[in-house]
């Protein structure tokens, strides 16, 4: 079902969901969510892409869009909280909602989808060190390469596992300490949603390409 605005001038369909919690060591753990994007418009080079993006990553992107559009006020991100709890559903939900609507308000602004770190983002499994290489032509591969040769699912980063975010918390306070090796077919976080219940809604979308 599109919303209405979506048939009178069709934006990209794009949510944040699923929330996973990873182990980096005995006392450190971070969350990371799935990014889905489902689109018919020629700026993007996969019409539908599913990526895993932590939030110190959202915050990176922002600081990188930012330096790049000057003259454009960036929607702001769900602030970091020092008391914010993996355990806790609400709070893990609010900030699900709040890079939703961050993402939302970005991929309707034409002068940020012209800033390929945005692409690689959304649409590549990339870190986000390797997006500034490739966003530099300093790899071997293009950003089009990038984004085709992406896979639908988690990639695990070496470089992401020796840092963590402000909000990370000892799995004894969490109470979730998962390991990186959860399989992407279970949820390690039983009250969101699973990603297979998603098949659906991308193929509803599909069947009823905005014209």
């Amino acid at each position: 079902i599109f919303p209405p605005q979506y048939k009178l001038n069709p934006p990209p369909f794009i949510c944040v969901r699923d929330a996973r919690l990873h182990k980096i060591d005995l006392f450190h753990t971070y969350i990371d969510y799935e990014i889905c994007l489902h689109t018919n418009s020629m700026c993007f080079r996969k019409k539908t892409s599913h990526v895993r993006r932590r939030y110190s990553e959202f915050v990176w992107l922002r600081h990188c869009l930012e330096q790049n559009a000057l003259i454009i006020v960036l929607p702001k991100l769900p602030p970091r909280n020092p008391f914010f709890s993996l355990g806790n559903t609400e709070q893990v939900t609010q900030r699900m909602k709040g890079l939703q609507e961050f993402l939302e308000s970005v991929v309707q602004t034409p002068l940020l989808l012209s800033d390929s770190r945005l692409h690689l983002f959304l649409q590549s499994d990339l870190s986000t060190s390797k997006i500034e290489e490739c966003a530099r032509g300093k790899t071997r591969y293009t950003v089009a390469e990038a984004i085709q040769r992406s896979s639908c699912g988690y990639m695990t980063r070496l470089e992401d596992k020796a840092s963590c975010d402000s909000d990370c918390e000892s799995t004894s306070s969490s109470g979730l300490g998962l390991s990186v090796d959860t399989s992407a077919r279970h949820s390690p976080l039983p009250f969101l949603e699973s990603p297979d219940r998603d098949h659906q809604l991308f193929s509803s979308l599909s069947e009823h390409p905005a014209r």
